[in-house]
């Protein structure tokens, strides 16, 4: 059953086989929370974002027709939910470092493991000082892997902008990288 596409599963579900979207989920819940986390840098609140999807994708199947990929309908309406998200005040802090270093232990030693630590405190604060604008289209990118062409379709842009869009991302990332680096 797991050979079966994405465009394929989300038309059962719409045509009323609702047990597929246990597929979907299971294909699609990581990715989805990752996108919310590299947005919000909360957990929970990521995880109720990803729920939310879901349960739009329940609720919109019927706008589903399969013309176009199914990952592209659903980061549209990850979009909308974090959009609304955003809209109803709720803010958006960096995590705590923390909990990176916990994940990062293991096998390194001391020394490496704090530099490592302090390279990914600086990547995520450098990452955060970005415009939503700026975040949103890098993490589809490099987190993601989503081709350009994909990320026009979700943004409702063309390709061409999304190019200069993660050029001029990653140049100011860079540069704030750095910059904080220093510090």
């Amino acid at each position: 059953m797991n050979t079966l596409t994405d465009n394929s599963l989300m038309l059962r579900v719409k045509t009323g086989d609702l047990d597929k979207m246990g597929l979907l989920f299971e294909r699609y819940n990581r990715p989805l929370f990752g996108f919310f986390y590299h947005m919000t840098h909360k957990a929970d609140l990521s995880e109720d974002l990803v729920q939310n999807v879901f349960y739009r994708m329940l609720k919109y199947r019927h706008t589903f027709t399969g013309d176009g990929e199914f990952r592209t309908w659903m980061y549209h309406l990850a979009r909308n939910v974090l959009n609304d998200s955003v809209k109803q005040n709720r803010s958006f802090n960096f995590y705590d470092v923390n909990e990176v270093a916990d994940r990062l232990e293991g096998g390194m030693r001391a020394d490496e493991n704090l530099e490592r630590q302090q390279e990914n405190a600086v990547l995520h604060e450098a990452m955060g000082a970005l415009s939503p604008e700026y975040r949103e289209v890098l993490i589809l990118s490099r987190f993601q892997e989503m081709k350009y062409d994909e990320i026009a379709k979700v943004l409702n842009i063309n390709e061409g902008t999304v190019k200069v869009r993660v050029h001029r991302a990653l140049g100011e990332l860079k540069k704030r990288f750095f910059t904080n680096e220093r510090r």
